[in-house]
């Protein structure tokens, strides 16, 4: 909250036609200042990553978004889910409803236009703040803010911890039915600096350029356990460095990502450079774009993210697989 001190004259003599002046001023810097306050979320540098303390703070200037998803045999339904605990007024982003729906692949990026028209319908424009999280804590969110940052929406932040964290701190929630006023959304232009296709991936192979980052589990990535998805052979892309998903996350929340320092001795262990360019792959693009968000914690820039991963990758006849099963 901001005060503004009141002229000695004010406040001896209240307000009258010798002092007007001086109040219409003071009422000016005061409306100036509300005004700042509540805007300050917009016209301040966007963090990538915010706290349950800051967005309960800001709830009113942000549309909160549960990206929420989970393994088909989990036995879970985000979207029920949803409707039972949310973040004040959040909206729910499925990433296996807005997908590219021409290809036989899980939750590929959609055009931009469905992503436009999705996005609108949720009651969201390109002007709007987005704050995403979900009900793991870091996992599938990070993949709807990746895709907001792909097609190039400039206030988006993830909820360091999600949903559990935010319960656990005992924070308003709502459920039950939702009214959504739809909105429009400029049809955006997809940044391709961000996305790395099959093609892009075997070239790699031949020029080793970019470093790639396997976040599987590490027993998948050796070809010793097999993939959850029927048919498709374990092991790893020829120079990938496997980094498991889960170890980015703190053992002791189980929740939030690790400190940056925790982060940084993470990836050096793993002689991953920080300043060279970097892609980011998994199963099927979800777990991939939690090793994006922690890179970008630590001031990686040249990140790109795998779309189709491991189930486009291992599925094409003739792509090279190291420890095959």
């Amino acid at each position: 909250m901001q005060f503004i001190r009141l002229p000695s004259d004010l406040v001896k003599n209240g307000i009258n036609r010798r002092n007007m002046n001086s109040f219409k001023l003071l009422m000016s810097k005061f409306y100036q200042r509300a005004f700042s306050s509540s805007s300050s979320v917009s016209n301040n540098s966007i963090s990538p990553l915010v706290s349950t303390d800051w967005v309960a703070q800001n709830q009113d200037s942000i549309i909160a978004v549960d990206g929420s998803w989970h393994m088909p045999n989990s036995n879970r339904d985000p979207y029920k889910e949803y409707f039972e605990k949310r973040l004040k007024n959040a909206r729910f982003f499925g990433i296996d409803e807005i997908k590219d729906k021409s290809v036989d692949l899980p939750h590929m990026l959609p055009t931009p236009k469905d992503f436009a028209d999705a996005v609108g319908k949720l009651g969201i424009s390109e002007s709007d703040y987005v704050v995403v999280y979900d009900s793991v804590g870091i996992f599938s969110a990070t993949r709807v803010y990746w895709t907001f940052k792909v097609f190039g929406h400039k206030k988006i932040s993830l909820l360091d911890g999600g949903l559990p964290k935010w319960l656990a701190e005992n924070r308003e929630i709502e459920s039950g039915p939702i009214d959504i006023k739809p909105k429009s959304y400029t049809v955006p232009t997809l940044n391709t600096k961000l996305v790395r296709n099959y093609d892009d991936i075997r070239k790699n192979i031949d020029s080793n350029l970019e470093q790639v980052l396997d976040a599987r589990p590490g027993l998948r990535f050796t070809g010793e356990a097999p993939e959850p998805r029927p048919g498709l052979p374990s092991g790893h892309m020829p120079h990938s460095i496997s980094v498991p998903f889960n170890s980015v996350i703190d053992p002791n929340t189980k929740n939030t990502l690790l400190k940056d320092e925790e982060l940084k001795k993470l990836f050096e262990s793993k002689n991953v450079d920080l300043e060279k360019p970097i892609i980011l792959s998994c199963g099927s693009g979800v777990t991939a774009t939690m090793l994006y968000s922690a890179l970008e914690k630590i001031g990686a820039k040249n990140l790109a993210v795998y779309d189709g991963s491991w189930t486009e990758y291992a599925s094409k006849e003739g792509s090279p697989i190291v420890g095959k099963k």
